[in-house]
């Protein structure tokens, strides 16, 4: 009997990225609009990937399994 493909959940596979040590790798909102009154330092933060941890990371990782 083949084993059955799981299909990808397509929201979390354009949001989440997988690394190649197995890490989720997201982006952070907020840097899209309204940035003259947030300061340099602010929007360069918002800049840089974030890294899930823990059950967030596990259960994004169900839903994106062959990225």
């Amino acid at each position: 009997m083949p084993k059955v493909k799981v299909k990808s959940n397509r929201s979390a596979a354009k949001r989440f990225k997988l690394t190649g040590s197995g890490k989720v790798k997201r982006a952070r909102g907020g840097g899209s609009h309204l940035n003259a009154k947030k300061n340099r330092k602010r929007k360069r933060r918002l800049n840089e990937p974030e890294f899930l941890t823990g059950s967030a990371a596990k259960r994004i990782k169900t839903y994106v399994p062959y990225k």
